[in-house]
């Protein structure tokens, strides 16, 4: 039985560990553009969306949804106009005609964006892609805090209030009587 053994530098060693680091920023910065691309592509809108789900989940989560493990909610690509509310922390209301009885629609806009829905919509990003359960969870992270610096670049919530939106983004239906939709595109009427 021949033994070996490889003498490195800690240099070397830390070189190799920092290689290894999974550096959730750039990897945001180079796929969030095809993950908003993806989700702008594929977006149903929000109303028919809810109507399906209402009339069978699982056909309507099959068809436009994508799941990350079995006991996960499905993700979707929405796209939906509305007139916008108040800023309610977070989040800016949004009065979407169509909606069923009951349902609040609100998108979020930071400071804090949550959630993974932006991962999860288009699924093209998968857990397997990442080393760990903490790399796909800064995955997320880093993708929400693209959606702060590009959707949401330069906009005003407040100055929205009464004005017509328009957004597109994904949701996860924890809640379907909740929407909260992490935008990836933004307009607002004049």
């Amino acid at each position: 039985m021949a033994l070996s053994t490889e003498v490195r530098s800690t240099e070397a060693a830390a070189q190799q560990a920092a290689a290894a680091t999974f550096n959730p920023q750039a990897w945001a910065t180079e796929n969030y553009p095809r993950q908003a691309e993806a989700i702008t592509a594929s977006a149903v809108d929000l109303a028919q969306l809810l109507s399906e789900v209402a009339a069978d989940p699982e056909a309507a989560g099959t068809r436009y949804g994508h799941k990350t493990g079995a006991t996960s909610p499905f993700t979707y690509p929405v796209k939906t106009t509305g007139t916008a509310g108040a800023v309610q922390g977070t989040f800016l209301a949004l009065d979407v005609p169509g909606l069923p009885a009951g349902t609040t629609a609100r998108v979020q806009i930071g400071p804090a964006i949550t959630g993974t829905a932006v991962r999860d919509a288009t699924g093209t990003v998968e857990f397997g892609q990442f080393t760990n359960q903490v790399d796909y969870a800064a995955a997320g992270t880093a993708l929400n805090d693209q959606v702060r610096t590009t959707a949401l670049a330069g906009i005003d919530p407040a100055a929205l209030t009464g004005r017509q939106v328009s957004v597109v983004g994904a949701v996860s239906l924890l809640t379907p009587t909740s929407i909260a939709i992490t935008p990836v595109q933004l307009e607002a009427a004049p």
